[in-house]
């Protein structure tokens, strides 16, 4: 009966042998994987970066038309004398220069 149990146990450990080194190195690299995934989260690539400039640029050229489209309506309004648009077209026209620093500068055809 002590036969088979001789036989048995060698070969159960050369069997789990593998199974708990790749188990322990696997504890081990833990922390590093852990830790290199959090750096990852942490910083933007320059790619991403690129691409939340690109959105924050289109965003900021929508809004600018939509406000250039505003000021002109608020600007034919106030020359036929409507001080209430004369002034909403002067507040308007200061929105678009805050908005305008953030654009990109396009080329001048002179």
């Amino acid at each position: 009966m002590h036969r088979p149990v001789f036989f048995i146990v060698p070969c159960l450990a050369l069997a789990l042998g593998g199974c708990l080194a790749k188990t322990a190195i696997g504890v081990v690299t833990a922390p590093v994987r852990a830790v290199s995934q959090a750096a990852d989260w942490a910083t933007t690539s320059q790619d991403e970066a690129d691409r939340a400039r690109g959105r924050d640029v289109r965003r900021r050229e929508e809004d600018v038309g939509r406000l250039q489209r505003n000021y002109e309506e608020q600007a034919a309004i106030c020359e036929q004398g409507n001080d209430r648009a004369c002034r909403d077209a002067v507040a308007t026209q200061r929105e678009i220069v805050r908005l305008r620093p953030g654009l990109p500068l396009e080329p001048r055809d002179d």
